[in-house]
């Protein structure tokens, strides 16, 4: 039987997260879905993020049902037991033989033909359980292991957010991890939200930034405004970081893509020279296709070797993390990392945080910005490159937040919900955003 285009470009995208260690997000963004319907591009997404987010319980489901230990299953077959198996117990929609029939059918597509009778086993045996799989969310518990068996999360993971946080915001972001996320946009111009709204999408207003919208209704990939660059997708943690970084002349973004903050800051800053640099080539290529704005320079490069003119009034440190505040839109992450990731990460911030620090121009500020809920990758890196540097002052982000607030950029009632002594902090489940780990400190000698 023909297997749908949904269902093969789930499984190659799949497979690809599970044999090369690519993220879901881009490939859900890349050729592989260029040639599907609205409608098959929204269930490959919801076919991709469903296994990724509950791939624990799914894996367990399969190996309860299994005469083989999970590692011994082929990556193609394992891969296609997932998506039987989420459709099975998550969609119920789905006809149980379609679910089943067309998985088979992938094992046998990807030349594992051997294989098709123990995949089919399988999940005949699962289809009879397929009601006591799924979970009810939101999950309530103040039991570390049961969250995290729950929700899908690693146990030592929420173990540490339980520490830092508390188990009820740790309940929160687990719960908010597995939920769909809020889809942000940024209005690039004013009369956008009218453009949006005539061709059919529906817009609420975002949680702390003025020119943020949360999608509530319609598909704005599709629509003219979007088209033509008049809105762009970004969380709104990441918009938040953009109008951080204030106003300036000369700007230096140290990592930049995939853009949405180099793009953000250059809207802010028409008339200011913006140098943003990105160390992997597939990403700088990237890069330029996404950012539209002719003040936007960028380089594929080592931020730690580049030489410039001259410093920068302003400079932005997104650096490269863990990502662990992100894991509702990049749920493969929490099956990839490990603790000991967390020690060796600090490293590189460290060290490219340093580096950039040197570009700040007398009177600039510097922002450090993480999308991760760990303290090493947060509050222990700007300790380690700033507690003993005279030359810079931290930035109280609480007095800032006030100034863009007042200034009508941002649109909070109580700054005090996202500041966590000097520093921001945003959290998944108690703000509708990413979570980020946001400094700024300015040179004064």
């Amino acid at each position: 039987m023909p297997v749908s285009p949904s269902r093969s470009v789930a499984f190659e995208i799949l497979l690809r997260v599970v044999e090369r260690d690519s993220y879901a997000s881009e490939l859900l963004h890349s050729n592989l879905c260029s040639r599907l319907s609205v409608k098959d591009r929204a269930l490959v997404t919801e076919l991709v993020m469903g296994v990724l987010r509950w791939q624990s319980l799914i894996d367990i489901a399969i190996a309860e049902s299994s005469s083989l230990p999970l590692g011994k299953i082929d990556h193609e077959v394992l891969v296609a037991l997932r998506l039987a198996v989420f459709q099975l117990a998550w969609l119920t929609r789905v006809p149980i033989s379609a679910a089943i029939n067309e998985s088979v059918e992938l094992v046998k597509q990807a030349r594992k033909r051997s294989a098709s009778a123990f995949a089919n086993a399988v999940l005949r045996r699962i289809s009879r359980l397929r009601d006591d799989l799924k979970p009810t969310l939101p999950i309530r518990t103040r039991d570390p292991r049961t969250l995290a068996a729950l929700s899908a999360h690693p146990l030592w993971l929420v173990e540490r957010w339980v520490s830092r946080y508390g188990p009820d915001v740790a309940g929160k972001i687990c719960n908010y991890d597995q939920s769909i996320p809020v889809t942000n946009v940024r209005l690039r111009d004013a009369s956008a939200e009218d453009a949006l709204d005539s061709e059919g999408v529906s817009l609420a207003p975002g949680e702390f930034v003025a020119n943020a919208r949360r999608i509530v209704a319609g598909n704005i990939t599709q629509t003219k405004a979007f088209e033509h660059k008049r809105v762009v997708i970004q969380d709104e943690a990441s918009q938040l970081v953009a109008a951080i970084v204030g106003s300036g002349s000369r700007f230096l973004d140290c990592c930049a893509a995939p853009g949405g903050k180099a793009w953000s800051i250059a809207d802010r800053n028409p008339s200011a020279e913006i140098i943003a640099v990105e160390l992997h080539a597939h990403r700088a290529r990237l890069l330029k296709e996404r950012v539209v704005a002719q003040n936007v320079h960028i380089i594929n490069g080592d931020v730690s070797k580049l030489t410039f003119e001259a410093p920068f009034d302003r400079v932005l440190v997104d650096a490269p993390c863990s990502g662990t505040g992100t894991l509702a839109r990049n749920p493969e992450i929490k099956w990839r990392l490990r603790e000991h990731d967390l020690a060796d990460l600090p490293q590189r911030q460290v060290s490219i945080l340093k580096s950039a620090s040197e570009q700040v121009a007398l009177g600039g500020t510097i922002v450090y910005s993480t999308c991760s809920l760990e303290n090493e990758e947060g509050e222990d890196v700007i300790q380690k490159v700033f507690s003993e540097d005279t030359r810079f002052r931290t930035v109280n982000l609480d007095d800032q937040l006030c100034q863009l607030t007042n200034s009508g950029e941002l649109i909070l009632k109580d700054t005090r919900l996202l500041v966590s002594g000097p520093f921001l902090r945003t959290i998944p489940g108690i703000h509708q955003s990413d979570g980020f780990f946001v400094a700024a400190f300015q040179r004064i000698a």
